[in-house]
């Protein structure tokens, strides 16, 4: 299980690069995809970091902020579709994933604080 989330974040991130990439230089664009790419890379970064913690508190506060940047970067691949930066094709199956995602992190984090109030 652990090794599935780091990979699925790591290609997640990846993705967002190359959306966050292929937005439009425009001041909209270009403010829109830093956020995206920020969150978006945020998301891999954060899981693993929770891999890494000494304690279960530590591990549940950074799954935490991995979730709350899943929501966001759900929030900015919702904000391209409806604003038609990019078709809506190339970003359906990106935002399924994002929504995936935080169903994922969400279970973590639920689990893990049940396990912890133990």
């Amino acid at each position: 299980m652990k090794k599935d989330i780091q990979e699925r974040t790591f290609n997640f991130g990846l993705r967002i690069i190359k959306v966050g990439d292929s937005l439009p230089s425009t001041r909209s664009g270009n403010v829109i995809g830093k956020q995206l790419i920020r969150s978006g890379t945020s998301v891999g970064a954060n899981v693993e970091e929770a891999e890494a913690a000494y304690t279960k508190d530590d591990f549940i506060y950074k799954m935490n902020i991995a979730l709350k940047e899943a929501r966001e970067t759900h929030y900015w691949l919702r904000m391209v579709k409806a604003s038609g930066m990019l078709k809506p094709t190339r970003l359906d199956s990106i935002i399924k994933e994002a929504d995936e995602l935080k169903k994922i992190l969400g279970a973590i984090v639920s689990k893990a604080r049940g396990k912890s109030k133990k």
